[in-house]
């Protein structure tokens, strides 16, 4: 994906949040890739530390690692409306 969301912005320069989430929802590729991106305007905590252990539970519970490259290419599974939080 990043690949195609730079050779979009190549040599635009990214004046605005506007223009760099319109540039990234512009992505679409032969095979259909098409990029949704919108701005999220929440304040995040910094700092939150993950342990090992609840890496490992998220991990065998929301993700589906692929064959090729399993480090890099991977499906996270939304979490279900029972509340598993992710």
């Amino acid at each position: 994906m990043f690949s195609f969301v730079s050779m979009n912005w190549r040599a635009r320069p990214l004046t605005s949040l506007a223009v760099i989430i319109s540039t990234i929802g512009a992505v679409t590729t032969k095979r259909g890739l098409t990029i949704e991106a919108r701005l999220d305007p929440a304040t995040y905590q910094k700092g939150i530390k993950i342990s090992d252990k609840e890496m490992q539970a998220f991990e065998a519970r929301r993700l589906d690692r692929h064959q090729w490259h399993p480090e890099w290419n991977y499906t996270i599974r939304p979490a279900t409306t029972s509340g598993d939080q992710p």
